[in-house]
């Protein structure tokens, strides 16, 4: 039997049940799909097509070395798969089971009526988002038979597939290889203050894993990742670093219910604020870090530079933009998503919902990120290295500068003035987002906004 194996968000061979099963159930076809229309969407940017074209010149290297490489092609997959079947006699494909987004699953869809009618079986293998149970063994790469005579075809560049340039300098690396040395690394000596450094953007980007990227494409599956973590804490035993090793594997772990649980939702599930804008002056302070709120636009930056950014961080942005500033909550979390490597829809999308308000379980209050800058960042090191404009600012200043003696000297010429008041920016967010819960809008009172507690993904 000749089988086609379509890979999605699962850009590995090792723990692979669906390669695993097509390598025992004859010659196989192993193909990944550049769909353009999917590139085209508005959650879809450059840097992270250049991520998953480095992981798949990896993917190629990995499985010509168990039997054949890589095919890859550029099209609409409800073309592509048909073509391929009948031009190689295939009588069934296999693929893992992708949450996705709307997009993916109307995909999914319109290709399983398409193979239906032409009599090929689909076979979609659950794909296992997190690790349940610490134990559980991973799988080996398997080898397999290939079936000859198919040209391989061309990874195509960021522009084949119409995307705009994205310049992101700072940007994590694709494939396996990277991945694997930075699990090492981290297991080995960066992991010791993991727990006590990851809500600071200035000290998570050394002290977390970095992984998050890796996990979205799937170049490393968490069940393996969590097998690397409980080896090594064995090694370990007692002290600081099990501690900090239980808490990754705890987070990694969280990833299958947080992705489960999205299933079916995206970003129209939960209700707009009527007048929402989706662009503007605001909407560009926003994202291009010019808010006059020092720690806010630095953590913008340095995510607009790196493709990263440790989660309370991200917290903060959403909720800024939703929250203070009221923008449209589809719109915010397209921009995030675009400058997010590690852009997981299945995880992305929840946090949007949760982040503005407008989730049952949301807690209707902003994140200050005055507050988050003090706390986190108390001498302004990491938000002098992204605002360079600051530089004059004493460090007792550098989070308020609009309270420094000197700030006419800034405040409007090199920087700008904060955009809005927080204390009256957050009672018309109250006002506003309080009936979309079906709650009353609460009394006009004094209220200092305060972190958003969530379940943090870091890793």
């Amino acid at each position: 039997m000749n089988v086609l194996l379509w890979f999605k968000r699962d850009l590995r061979v090792y723990d692979h049940p669906a390669l695993c099963l097509a390598a025992g159930w004859g010659r196989v076809l192993p193909l990944y799909v550049a769909e353009p229309d999917y590139w085209a969407l508005p959650d879809t940017s450059s840097r992270q097509w250049a991520f998953t074209a480095e992981t798949l010149a990896g993917l190629r290297t990995d499985l010509a070395a168990l039997g054949g490489p890589l095919i890859v092609r550029t099209g609409d997959a409800i073309e592509v798969l048909p073509r391929l079947c009948k031009q190689n006699a295939i009588t069934r494909i296999i693929s893992h089971q992708d949450v996705g987004n709307t997009w993916t699953r109307a995909r999914d869809r319109r290709l399983a009526a398409c193979v239906r009618d032409a009599g090929i079986e689909w076979k979609e293998v659950p794909l296992a988002r997190g690790a349940q149970k610490c134990d559980d063994p991973a799988l080996p790469a398997p080898r397999f038979q290939p079936i000859d005579g198919i040209e391989p075809g061309e990874i195509p560049p960021a522009r084949a597939l119409r995307l705009q340039a994205d310049s992101c300098p700072h940007r994590q690396t694709g494939g396996r290889v990277q991945a694997g040395a930075l699990l090492d690394s981290f297991l080995e000596h960066r992991g010791a203050g993991y727990l006590r450094s990851m809500p600071s953007p200035l000290k998570a980007e050394r002290a977390c894993s970095r992984l998050s990227p890796y996990l979205a494409a799937g170049v490393i599956s968490s069940r393996s990742v969590v097998a690397a973590s409980v080896a090594r804490r064995a090694t370990r035993p007692g002290g600081p670093w099990a501690a900090n090793l239980r808490g990754f594997e705890t987070r990694l772990v969280w990833r299958a219910p947080s992705a489960q649980s999205a299933q079916g939702m995206d970003r129209h599930a939960a209700p707009h604020l009527a007048g929402s804008p989706t662009s503007g002056a605001l909407m560009e302070a926003w994202a291009q870090g010019q808010t006059g709120y020092p720690f806010l636009d630095a953590c913008m930056r340095y995510l607009t530079a790196s493709g990263w950014l440790n989660f309370k961080a991200r917290a903060m942005l959403l909720s800024f933009a939703t929250y203070y500033l009221g923008l449209d909550r589809s719109a915010v979390g397209n921009v995030l998503a675009r400058r997010f490597t590690d852009y997981d829809p299945s995880i992305h999308w929840p946090q949007v919902q949760q982040h503005s308000g407008l989730s049952e379980n949301g807690r209707l209050r902003g994140i200050d990120p005055v507050k988050q800058g003090l706390e986190h960042d108390p001498r302004g090191s990491f938000t002098r290295r992204w605002v360079p404009e600051l530089a004059p600012v004493p460090d007792r200043f550098v989070h308020m500068p609009w309270i420094w003696p000197g700030a006419q000297s800034l405040l409007g010429r090199r920087y700008p003035e904060p955009i809005v008041d927080l204390a009256t920016a957050a009672k018309e967010a109250r006002a506003a987002i309080a009936p979309l819960r079906g709650e009353t809008p609460p009394k006009t009172r004094r209220s200092r906004p305060a972190h958003l507690g969530q379940l943090a993904l870091d890793l």
